[in-house]
């Protein structure tokens, strides 16, 4: 499965009416969440998806979108129960206000189905809505997404069924990656691929236009046009950052054969230390886009656990302790001195591939020598995890 965004321009009339359907779907989902825990105050669990779906009939707008909402408000709460068995922090669904409502999903296309996607895009009941098709889809559309962004504009997303291909013959280099915030990335060939910080080159405009927003009385018209204007400038940031990490990823997949990354835990370590700086480098964005283009490049992509990274030597395999601050790894075993991330990237390489590419698992006497002087070395984590294509939920997965 695939999925498609296009940016689609409805009319006056025809915006009047999404936003009017927009606020039904909004209404119906607090008044079946609402039911729903009522009924569990008063019973002691939970309505079945067949009941909320009979709540939805008549609700005043598209019928398979009302289902929708029954679906997604049962699947939200069995989920909550199949994190919290798992020992996963995971909240409960919330009661949605209009701007928490963004989108209206159709399941089926026609003739079963309210939409159909020739030169124009046709919805029940919008009717045609110029849509902007910069490309062609491949494959068989499913289902249609109709989703408004915090600021204003309206977007198609198609999920679509495309069939399996034979990856094409990749013939390119091994590579380790390894991510960081002074460098966006460094590779274990050398290469350095520098942190484009996109947030800190709007960060002048945008606290000046939150302030301005922060003046506002709320509820008046100049307050909605300030939030307009901040939700404006956080979405070019955001298109900056997937520009950036499309243009990479699919420089990456199709220069190498085989590419080995860090696992990393970016949510738990936002949380602890420079969030804004992590959140903004996007690396569980890069990693997911990685693994889905890896498939049609002929590539192979793997994750493995990043742990003393950094500490081991990519020549000796000997420990040394450094700070955050310590930029260059200098052994005292072996007296390797290079990059601190370079030399990272050459361990997660080493530890996805033993035996290649920088790997110590040689003879010479230097190593043996330093093996026997280092009886104390720790061993580092040697799991892997690979993916391959578009399965890379299963390994680099948000958290809830």
């Amino acid at each position: 499965m695939r999925t498609y965004k296009f940016r689609i321009y409805p009319s006056k009339k025809q915006e009047e009416l999404l936003n009017k359907h927009l606020r039904l779907a909004k209404n119906l989902w607090n008044e079946l969440l609402e039911h729903c825990k009522q009924t569990y105050e008063d019973f002691g669990y939970f309505p079945t998806k067949n009941t909320l779906q009979l709540m939805t009939k008549n609700y005043g707008f598209y019928a398979q979108a009302q289902q929708d909402i029954a679906n997604r408000i049962h699947n939200s709460i069995m989920r909550v129960f199949k994190f919290r068995k798992k020992g996963i922090k995971c909240g409960f669904p919330r009661f949605k206000s209009f701007d928490r409502m963004k989108s209206l999903h159709y399941p089926q296309d026609y003739p079963h189905g309210g939409f159909l996607l020739d030169k124009k895009l046709k919805v029940t009941p919008f009717g045609e809505i110029a849509i902007k098709k910069h490309r062609e889809i491949k494959g068989r559309i499913k289902t249609l997404t109709l989703k408004k962004e915090s600021s204003g504009k309206w977007f198609a997303i198609f999920a679509v069924e495309i069939p399996k291909e034979i990856p094409r013959e990749n013939k390119g280099e091994v590579v380790g990656i390894d991510l960081g915030l002074k460098n966006f990335a460094t590779l274990s060939d050398g290469r350095i691929i520098q942190n484009p910080r996109h947030l800190k080159k709007w960060e002048e405009r945008l606290s000046f236009i939150q302030r301005e927003l922060s003046k506002k009385k709320k509820g008046c018209n100049n307050r909605k046009r300030a939030k307009l204007r901040v939700a404006r400038l956080y979405e070019k940031i955001a298109d900056t950052r997937r520009d950036f990490l499309h243009k990479l990823s699919i420089e990456l997949v199709n220069n190498y054969s085989f590419i080995a990354s860090e696992k990393l835990a970016s949510q738990e370590m936002a949380e602890q230390h420079y969030g804004k700086q992590i959140n903004d480098a996007g690396w569980n964005m890069f990693a997911n886009m990685l693994a889905y283009k890896a498939e049609g490049a002929g590539c192979e992509v793997v994750f493995v656990n990043p742990e003393n990274t950094s500490k081991m030597c990519s020549r000796c395999g000997s420990m040394t302790e450094k700070t955050l601050w310590d930029r260059t790894h200098n052994c005292q075993y072996c007296g390797l001195s290079i990059d601190r991330d370079l030399n990272a990237a050459r361990n997660i390489l080493t530890r996805a591939t033993p035996g290649q590419g920088g790997s110590n698992a040689c003879d010479s006497l230097l190593e043996r020598d330093v093996a026997e002087a280092t009886s104390m070395k720790q061993e580092a984590p040697n799991k892997q995890e690979h993916v391959t294509g578009p399965f890379s939920k299963e390994v680099y997965s948000q958290q809830p």
